[in-house]
């Protein structure tokens, strides 16, 4: 019996909540993206640039079309799958950029957000024991999705000399007879790295033979930079019947917090992966969706305009930072930086603690996205060039206050 305390009405059970709480979940350690965020947020002049969410407000036809929906009292439950009209501008959509074809019918899930397709495909295809290959950095959902559903995570170190891609020697290295799932995270979060045509293909080239499943998120799919643009892995020959695709609205078109995502791939892994949509969610929201059908048709030149603002800090945040003496990979898609601070001589976590405490600003420790991530900071470039400037000068005045060799 849990022990007992008087009160002035009597006696009451004082709970033992750590027995009582999922041990798994109480195992989780939070995510070490907000942190510096909300640390950010009880403090004046400060400049974040932790979190990765576009800077620009949703472009205005989107907006108008969600607020015309509730005027017109379209403010009820949409089919459990996502409005058929959304899906099929999805499946025209992801055709039109793309080049493969999905039946909206049975291929395709609209979810809130990209984060809840991510968590019911691995819910629906992992077992307890099924292994999961996770390359990092990489965004900081995977593992902790993998390890509730009871997979085993398997992390394969990138490095920032092979431009921090999966190379197909470290992918067959990691297999087993075990291994279930790989998830590919490209164009990259925290890295901005992008994974090429023959990059896929080689990685195709390991695959080949095996039962292993994919699940590729895409979700910075149209912020890519340079000349090629980006290929999704279904694209890959004998690949499409293997993958499933996340992607959504939040980064291309400024929709974060209309939460909107969705999952495209085989008939019997979207059905699967619906059945733990029906419970858990019922239906994504109707103002969302069919703003959605109007980014899908008409959004394209929005997607073009913000590419390349981005394309204009990116280039500048990377000059700046390489002129600090932080070496930086040039990212090639999403809208972060992975400068290495290991010439600062701090640890990634002391680097962020005092930064944020001595010159306002805010950046994410490179462990948080995996221990590999350690010696290097996470940087979005998704604000203003007013902000990005700032922030360069008060990390150079940062440097030079810790006597940094870097200048």
């Amino acid at each position: 019996m849990p022990p007992r305390k008087r009160t002035r009405g009597g006696t009451c059970s004082v709970i033992d909540y750590t027995e009582r709480l999922n041990s798994n979940i109480q195992a989780l350690k939070p995510s070490g993206i907000r942190k510096f965020f909300d640390i950010a947020s009880e403090m004046e002049d400060v400049i974040s640039l932790s979190i990765g969410e576009p800077d620009f407000v949703t472009p205005w036809h989107i907006r108008q079309t969600g607020i015309r929906s509730l005027e017109d009292g379209k403010t009820f439950y949409s089919p459990n799958r996502g409005f058929m009209e959304l899906r099929e501008e999805i499946c025209r959509w992801f055709q039109r950029h793309y080049h493969i074809a999905y039946e909206p019918k049975t291929e395709c899930l609209v979810t809130v957000g990209g984060s809840e397709a991510i968590d019911n495909c691995i819910r629906a295809l992992i077992q307890p024991g099924d292994e999961v290959l996770i390359p990092q950095p990489s965004f900081v959902c995977y593992q902790p999705l993998t390890e509730m559903a009871g997979g085993v995570p398997v992390i394969l170190e990138t490095k920032a000399e092979n431009g921090f891609r999966l190379t197909p020697k470290e992918l067959k290295a990691a297999i087993t007879p075990r291994t279930k799932l790989l998830i590919l995270p490209y164009p990259n979060n925290p890295t901005g790295a992008v994974m090429r045509r023959e990059n896929l293909n080689a990685l195709a080239d390991v695959l080949r033979g095996t039962d292993i499943l994919v699940m590729s998120d895409e979700i910075y799919s149209e912020l890519t930079y340079g000349d090629t643009r980006h290929v999704t892995f279904s694209d890959i020959p004998d690949m499409r019947e293997r993958t499933i695709v996340v992607n959504g609205f939040s980064k291309a078109f400024a929709m974060t917090g209309w939460r909107l995502g969705y999952a495209l791939g085989p008939a019997p892994i979207i059905q699967q992966m619906t059945k733990l949509h029906q419970y858990a969610i019922m239906s994504a929201p109707t103002m969302s969706q069919l703003a959605a059908v109007e980014a899908m048709r008409n959004g394209d030149n929005d997607c073009v305009y913000m590419r390349e603002q981005y394309d204009m800090r990116r280039r500048l945040i990377v000059d700046g930072f390489n002129k600090l003496g932080l070496s930086c990979f040039e990212p090639e898609g999403a809208f972060y930086v992975f400068p290495c601070i290991r010439s600062s001589g701090l640890s990634s976590e002391d680097f962020c603690e005092k930064l944020i405490h001595e010159e306002h600003v805010a950046v994410v420790p490179g462990n948080a996205f995996g221990d590999c991530g350690e010696g290097f900071v996470r940087v979005s470039y998704s604000y203003s060039i007013k902000h990005i400037t700032e922030a360069l000068s008060r990390i150079r005045h940062f440097m030079q206050s810790h006597h940094a060799n870097t200048l």
